[in-house]
């Protein structure tokens, strides 16, 4: 599976964004999805993460109520809707697939390239 983020970008505290992953190369709907960050000197963190038949979403504490993860398996993407960011938002986001929702880097086998978000205070 090939996966390409965008929709990243330089936004103000309290803002939003939404970022968009558009995979290729296999069945889409076969794989969960997720979302991970990377903060300049720190180690990738789950922020949020959806099953392959939409029924369970998983949730970093961190981005609860303020992002919502969501996916169109006809059109081959996966979203993440972000509310209300706050600086300690910005970072590198990546799109991630995988057979297992968990939380864990280890489950995906599938990763974009990233998309810089900045939240300016």
């Amino acid at each position: 599976v090939q996966l390409v983020e965008s929709g990243g970008g330089l936004v103000q505290a309290g803002g939003f964004l939404r970022l968009s992953c558009a995979a290729s190369g296999r069945t889409f709907s076969d794989y969960s999805m997720a979302w991970f960050r990377q903060a300049p000197g720190q180690e990738r963190e789950f922020v949020g993460g959806i099953s392959w038949n939409f029924i369970t979403t998983l949730y970093a504490d961190s981005v609860k109520g303020r992002f919502t993860i969501s996916r169109d398996n006809a059109e081959n993407t996966v979203f993440l809707r972000m509310n209300s960011l706050k600086s300690e938002d910005t970072a590198v986001y990546y799109c991630a697939a995988g057979g297992r929702l968990t939380r864990a880097t280890g489950s995906y086998m599938f990763w974009g390239q990233g998309t810089q978000v900045t939240v300016s205070s």
